[in-house]
């Protein structure tokens, strides 16, 4: 009867056994469309012949080398993503059903087969392969979403802000890329009735940045809390940093501001960061003054001087990620710039978050931004 392979798959066969070998050769010609078959007589041999062309492997579990469970551990380490289906004797049929509980996809007793069955036997691996990978990629997702969720949330915690007299409001949006970075935010209001703002961006993409970043932001509300809001604030995130990243190369910058408790003044400290937008009494700039000092990371006796703003009566504040200003427009793909967020800013005639990141246009990189603005009494 002819063996149900439609098409010409690529099989390693793995057996020291010439008559064996043989056997599932003459088997495997009677198939629609024989497919192609590399012989190995060990599993060193099976090593130097198991490329990714290799769809499935017969392998016998009594090799020279190799024997048992120990011979399908090999193959399995070797070739991850490949179906395996196991070749047994008669009196062997117990170490077939344990290599399948090992990983193997299915076993054959030879003496049991024919071509039908041996045919059908390797389009059922294959397929039991796939759905055991797309299984695997599925876990995997969720699990990478359920950490990016926790990752997010600890990069982006809620205001501790205990006035009416300011509005706060935050956003986040992931690049085009969709992977996690570390982009962050937080916003504490100390007993003195300072309003302390950060945000800031660890170079990069992946969990890694990310855990930084949620390092960096944690140490940053836990350092406001105790009172150190100076330069020895910059110089423990800097240490925090060095001692943390993965790669001497990673550096973040930041922007802090600490608006006084009048809400007329800001002390501000931009680290390698965008200038903030600001809008008061109608008028729109950026910060003068901007960077006040260097990305941490990069130099071991940086220094970051002060930038004190008046804000006056009426104010409303941006601090951002570069993501905005990195933002694609126009038919000729060039970047926001600082420049062109000023415009929006301008023909909005305010800082709105909203319309400011739809008008922005396609973001290549991630996005945190944090608007604080003074309420009228």
């Amino acid at each position: 009867m002819t063996a149900n392979l439609s098409e010409t798959l690529t099989l390693l066969l793995v057996e020291d056994d010439d008559g064996d070998a043989f056997l599932v050769e003459e088997l495997l010609k009677q198939a629609a469309a024989p497919p192609k078959i590399f012989w190995a007589r060990s599993l060193q041999e099976a090593k130097a012949k198991l490329t990714p062309q290799i769809q499935c492997v017969l392998v016998d579990l009594s090799l020279p080398d190799a024997h048992g469970l120990e011979a399908l551990e090999e193959v399995l380490a070797l070739a991850p993503h490949t179906a395996v289906l196991v070749l047994t004797g008669l009196r062997d049929t117990h170490v077939g059903v344990a290599a399948v509980q090992a990983g193997a996809q299915d076993f054959l007793v030879k003496g049991d087969i024919d071509a039908r069955l041996l045919a059908r036997a390797i389009r059922y691996a294959m397929e039991r392969k796939r759905a055991d990978l797309a299984q695997l990629r599925l876990v995997q997702a969720e699990l990478t979403a359920q950490e990016n969720s926790r990752l997010e949330s600890a990069l982006l915690p809620d205001a501790l802000l205990h006035t009416q007299a300011i509005e706060h409001v935050t956003r986040y949006l992931p690049g085009s890329g969709g992977t996690l970075a570390g982009d962050f935010f937080d916003t504490v209001q100390t007993p003195d009735g300072s309003v302390h703002v950060v945000v800031g961006d660890v170079c990069g993409h992946g969990p890694d940045e990310a855990a930084l970043g949620v390092a960096l932001r944690i140490a940053w509300r836990t350092l406001v809390l105790a009172g150190q809001t100076d330069d020895t604030l910059l110089r423990t995130l800097d240490a925090l940093l060095r001692a943390e990243r993965k790669a001497p190369e990673i550096f973040t910058t930041l922007c802090m501001a600490t608006i006084t408790p009048d809400l007329r003044n800001a002390r501000m400290r931009v680290v390698g960061h965008p200038p903030p937008v600001l809008m008061r009494d109608g008028a729109v700039q950026v910060v003068d003054g901007t960077p006040s000092g260097p990305p941490l990371g990069i130099f071991t006796d940086a220094e970051w001087s002060v930038i004190d703003v008046p804000l006056g009566e009426e104010w409303s504040m941006m601090l951002y990620t570069d993501g905005l200003i990195e933002a694609v427009v126009g038919e000729r793909d060039e970047m926001l710039g600082v420049e062109g967020l000023l415009d929006l800013v301008r023909e909005h005639g305010a800082i709105d978050l909203d319309r400011l990141i739809t008008r922005a246009g396609t973001l290549s990189d991630d996005l945190a931004a944090v608007l604080v603005r003074r309420r009228r009494p």
